[in-house]
């Protein structure tokens, strides 16, 4: 390391972000880089480890943070830029809506503050677009083989651009209109804008990717057809069965699944045309589900112009600094604070829901109680938005029709390189893992890649 006592001379210092009385008026990108002299900092904090924990069993692309710091500390920008490259293909994404796992695993953090890995993996991905350094990367030859990838979220994507680079015929399937999957529709543009999909995928088609939109597999094109037309097909499909909420009231109207509502407001932003969007403009707001889509929905309802937002938790609320039964480097799960939360909004942890109550059929109260004190609490709701995860695969349909085994939590059955019990066809992303991240989508996209390389080659 360019700095061995680093760590001793700086503390960690945090992303800032743009001021709340200027953000929610909009939906641009919160957080703001460091400049270039703080960031060679934070990375001199980076301590000559021996084991770096943040590459081995934090981060699962296993990208290669002490040497990336050490090039950043140093200046060597663009060098920095191709060590994270060659592990992550979309570091500029990642950097952005990864929580961090190579940060809980970061040796600095065992008694201390962890280098702010995610933030400096993001601003030299962010520095090599604007220097010109990423370039699209064709095959030097042809393989010959022919591949469809089914879904063009992140784990698609990966795989895709993986193939194509190895020589192989790729060719991407996504039945919505625009290509990027949860990327794009999942994720509010407040954290991630959708310019950064959109060059990356200009890149992956000068590498010889194909893009076909508004294409349903499986009811408009059939899978006898793809298996005869192509070598091999991934699957990335995503895990699509929500979880959802058996309460009585559950039917009433302006009761709706996060991402349906996170979605509508992403189409508008892109001038899209959404027949009868959900809107919370002065209404009463209710998430059930504590986690970052969850968050996610609060920013997007207080950029609406809710009057009021109330987060519910059925889980108990979470400490503060790291417990005895959560390890290093384990990711704790530990009380976290978004830039939704600071801009204004209720939460409530440990409440389990009774029942939605309605007025003409409509959402007006919530009720519940709290699952250890047995408390009962009722709140005023026109709007509730139910953030609870996702179960599984959608079985029906697609996956049934290529006859793929599940396992027993309802996903796909694959192995170490993605491989089903079906020659030629493979799986990546959330369909195997279940609702999951975007950095392990992308780890399993490129593993689904290398299967499907080794499986063509033979």
């Amino acid at each position: 390391m360019a700095r061995l006592d680093g760590f001793l001379e700086y503390g960690r210092e945090e992303a800032p972000h743009r001021t709340i009385e200027e953000r929610v008026k909009d939906y641009r990108e919160v957080e703001l880089p460091l400049p270039e002299t703080a960031l060679q900092a934070q990375a001199a904090r980076c301590m000559d480890c021996g084991i770096p924990f943040c590459h081995g069993s934090g981060c699962p692309l296993a990208n290669r943070i002490p040497e990336m710091n050490d090039r950043i500390h140093r200046g060597r920008w663009r060098e920095a830029a191709a060590i994270l490259h060659a592990t992550d293909n979309f570091p500029e994404i990642t950097g952005r809506v990864c929580p961090g796992l190579c940060e809980s695993a970061c040796t600095l953090g065992l008694h201390g503050d962890a280098v702010s890995i995610r933030h400096l993996e993001r601003m030299v991905a962010d520095r090599a677009w604007a220097e010109g350094w990423v370039e699209p990367l064709p095959p030097r030859m042809r393989m010959g083989g022919k591949v469809a990838i089914i879904g063009s979220g992140p784990a698609g994507l990966a795989a895709a651009q993986q193939l194509a680079r190895a020589g192989h015929d790729t060719v991407v399937f996504e039945r919505e209109g625009r290509i990027g999957g949860l990327l794009r529709y999942g994720i509010p543009d407040f954290k991630l804008s959708k310019t950064l999909i959109d060059r990356r995928i200009e890149q992956m088609e000068a590498e010889g990717v194909r893009f076909e939109t508004g294409v349903a597999v499986g009811e408009e094109i059939s899978v006898s057809y793809l298996r005869k037309r192509f070598d091999a097909i991934v699957l990335a499909i995503g895990a699509g069965v929500p979880r959802d909420l058996d309460v009585p009231g559950r039917d009433l109207r302006g009761v709706h699944f996060a991402l349906d509502y996170l979605g509508q407001q992403i189409r508008l932003n892109a001038g899209e045309i959404v027949a009868d969007p959900i809107h919370a403009i002065g209404k009463r707001v209710l998430v059930i589900g504590g986690g970052d889509t969850g968050s996610d929905c609060l920013g997007t309802a207080i950029r609406q112009g809710a009057t009021q937002v109330h987060q519910i938790e059925l889980l108990s609320r979470p400490p503060e600094k790291r417990p005895f039964d959560m390890p290093w480097p384990a990711w704790p799960k530990l009380f976290k604070t978004t830039t939704s939360h600071e801009e204004g909004c209720m939460r409530s942890w440990g409440f389990a829901t009774d029942w939605l109550e309605g007025r003409d059929g409509r959402v007006t109260r919530w009720h519940g109680h709290d699952k250890h004190s047995g408390e009962t609490l009722s709140l005023e709701a026109d709007l509730v938005i139910l953030a609870l995860g996702f179960l599984h695969v959608v079985q029906q349909g697609l996956v049934e029709q290529f006859g793929v085994e599940l396992d027993a939590f309802g996903n796909i059955r694959v192995d170490a390189e993605g491989s089903t019990n079906v020659p030629g066809v493979f799986v990546a992303g959330d369909a195997i893992l279940g609702a999951s991240l975007v950095v392990r989508a992308v780890q399993t996209g490129r593993q689904a890649a290398k299967g499907v390389n080794d499986y063509l080659r033979g």
